[in-house]
């Protein structure tokens, strides 16, 4: 079963996270996610449990439990939502003569 786990310190690193769930069961993965940018944590991460009842109870006990100062949230992880490509209408940039701009005609 695959764990969010969000509200985490930025401290927090991948062995620390799978230290969490590890008295609950087997864990075959804990990943903190980053940002691509500055490479520091973004407070959330995920963890990777093969035993669904281990899963189940970690996540009863471990929501809204207090860790270095904050309370954190785990909840089974959602599937990842599909998002539209950019430039496929929803907004941002469409491309195209919008009227205004830098090197605009002028004739």
């Amino acid at each position: 079963m695959n764990i969010y786990v969000s509200n985490l310190s930025f401290n927090v690193q991948d062995e620390d996270l799978k230290g969490f769930f590890t008295p609950y069961g087997e864990v075959t993965s804990a990943k903190i996610i980053n940002d691509k940018t500055t490479g520091q944590s973004r407070g959330f991460g995920f963890v990777e449990m093969p035993d669904s009842a281990a899963a189940k109870k970690a996540i009863t006990e471990l929501n809204d439990a207090t860790v270095d100062g904050r309370n954190i949230k785990v909840m089974e992880a959602r599937p990842k939502e599909e998002r539209p490509s950019r430039g496929s209408g929803g907004g941002g940039y469409k491309g195209g003569n919008s009227g205004g701009g830098y090197k605009k005609n002028r004739w």
